[in-house]
């Protein structure tokens, strides 16, 4: 039979041993992703953040900056990095969906640097078999974000509605840059009094706007730089200019797009720790000792045991079970006689003694046939019904079955 042959109990050890070996790194593998996901995830899937290349998305503004030389950092962790020398202009992208709190929480880490928050429009989606490419939507909707998006400790109250169509003329001056919109379309304000306009609309209201007492810019419309603004060679360097201009004015040496209120954050969990330094030694630890516990168990115990009856069919276990039932009821004194009677019957059988001979007799024949110095066959029956406890009982018991093996030469 060949070494892949299944074994008595229909299993084979080889495969058991693969099927819990695959279980057990499916296990970890399944952990390990639910636990970095959002960190190793592309981030391609139509959303308006800095990894998406859709239409909504601003991976667009992201490959330009890095082309012309400037430097660009992708967040995923709520707190900032932190330079003596060098200021980042981090840029949120809040979703529709977006609590002010998550909102409050960014804002806190990052502190007195400067902060572009640009409010979500388009409520995009893909449709099975419709997408051109990848990660891009099938439509989407605009939609006017709620004002409590911003918090009011930072922003004040703010009220955000739609420019009218006709915005040949929207334009605008950061620091000493003067910034024209190229072909707008249906444009995003927003309006609060604690909020100075930089880029207005046709009709006043504001579509780039910066909080009075700290270096915080609200870009109400993200059509201005994100995938949308290069559908055009113009739009595109507008776009730039717009960013580039905000930086100028908030003294940013680089931008830095933040993931975490999209979804993509590495935030801090006891999983996550699991599989990241230093704790991530931890976890291989006890992933090998729980292998070696289970090779251990592997080699201790081998094939599963047959049940045994709970009464063995066989004439041992007929007298085991006799006898410790006699033990059990503390009757084996009572047994003396028929022992002895036993012992000679079997004897006397097996030497063919003289017919007619009563129990005295035989024991008298019997021990004519016993070598000098040891008991007699016949002190022995008289002595052992008289035993007064199991010890003496046991050893004039055991000396007549000396004798009879001796004489038949049988155990």
């Amino acid at each position: 039979m060949s070494d892949t042959a299944a074994t008595n109990d229909g299993f084979n050890p080889r495969l058991i041993a693969a099927v819990v070996a695959i279980g057990i790194v499916a296990f970890v593998a399944l952990w390990a992703l639910i636990a970095l996901g959002p960190q190793v995830s592309s981030g391609n899937d139509g959303g308006g953040h800095a990894l998406s290349k859709a239409a909504p998305g601003y991976a667009g503004i992201v490959d330009l900056v890095e082309r012309a030389g400037g430097h660009v950092e992708l967040r995923r962790r709520v707190e900032p990095a932190q330079y003596d020398d060098y200021t980042q202009l981090a840029i949120l992208t809040p979703t529709a969906r977006t609590r002010p709190e998550e909102l409050t929480e960014l804002l806190v880490a990052q502190g007195d640097a400067p902060v572009l928050v640009v409010l979500p429009k388009w409520a995009a989606g893909v449709i099975p078999g419709k997408a051109p490419k990848p990660g891009w939507v099938s439509g989407g909707i605009a939609v006017v974000p709620p004002a409590r998006l911003l918090p009011e400790a930072y922003f004040g109250k703010v009220r955000i509605g739609r420019a009218k169509w006709a915005n040949e003329n929207a334009r605008g001056r950061i620091g000493g840059r003067e910034i024209r919109l190229i072909e707008p379309a249906q444009l995003h304000t927003i309006t609060g009094d604690g909020l100075d306009p930089l880029i207005v609309a046709a009709d006043g209201s504001a579509i780039l706007a910066r909080a009075r007492d700290r270096d915080l810019y609200v870009l109400a419309d993200p059509d201005l730089i994100n995938n949308l603004a290069f559908s055009r060679r113009e739009k595109a360097v507008a776009a730039a200019s717009l960013i580039d201009a905000i930086a100028e004015d908030a003294n940013a040496d680089g931008l830095a797009f933040d993931l975490t209120l999209n979804g993509f954050g590495g935030q801090r969990s006891l999983l996550r720790f699991a599989f990241v330094p230093p704790f991530i030694g931890i976890t291989l630890c006890l992933i090998a000792a729980g292998l070696l516990a289970l090779w251990q168990a592997w080699v201790r115990f081998g094939p599963a045991l047959n049940p045994r009856r709970a009464i063995p069919v066989s004439k041992a276990a007929l007298i085991a079970n006799s006898a410790d039932l006699i033990r059990q009821a503390r009757r084996e004194l009572d047994g003396a006689d028929a022992f002895v009677k036993s012992q000679r019957s079997a004897i006397a059988r097996r030497l063919h003694a003289p017919t007619g001979l009563d129990d005295d007799a035989t024991d008298r024949w019997i021990d004519k046939h016993l070598g000098s110095g040891g008991d007699l066959f016949s002190s022995l029956a008289r002595r052992l019904p008289l035993a007064r406890n199991t010890h003496e009982f046991l050893a004039d018991a055991q000396a007549l079955h000396d004798i009879r093996k001796d004489l038949l030469r049988d155990s």
